[in-house]
């Protein structure tokens, strides 16, 4: 079985407290799936940026990566951006398995989740 990492991938800001969400996902996410390594890596304006994890990643022995983008749509970063990442990454590392997902945000499950909070806030 191929060693497996998880890559949250977020867009990043200049307030840090910005991050404490996403940190906080990727803790989860960890607590869950211990035998899962969980890493976050960020667009832009904050560190790590996803080349450096997947990097780091490689050097640890880890085969097999998914990039999950934590963004509630396919905007330009996920349909330009990203991809030419991944493939600038595919080319540096052609043995590594790499597979990106679609943006948190297009799954119906977290849109219902979303949507039980929207309505939670009307009456909580």
């Amino acid at each position: 079985m191929k060693k497996q990492a998880l890559i949250l991938f977020a867009h990043g800001a200049r307030a840090a407290s910005w991050a404490e969400p996403f940190q906080r996902l990727q803790q989860l996410i960890q607590e869950n799936s211990p035998e899962l390594k969980v890493e976050l890596a960020f667009l832009e304006l904050m560190q790590p940026p996803l080349p450096e994890v997947v990097s780091n990643l490689v050097d640890q022995g880890y085969e097999a990566l998914t990039i999950t983008p934590i963004f509630l749509g396919q905007g330009g970063h996920l349909l330009r951006d990203l991809p030419l990442m991944v493939d600038e990454l595919r080319q540096r590392y052609p043995d590594l398995q790499i597979k990106q997902v679609a943006a948190a945000g297009e799954d119906a499950g977290v849109l219902l989740a979303i949507r039980d909070y929207c309505l939670g806030s009307i009456n909580p």
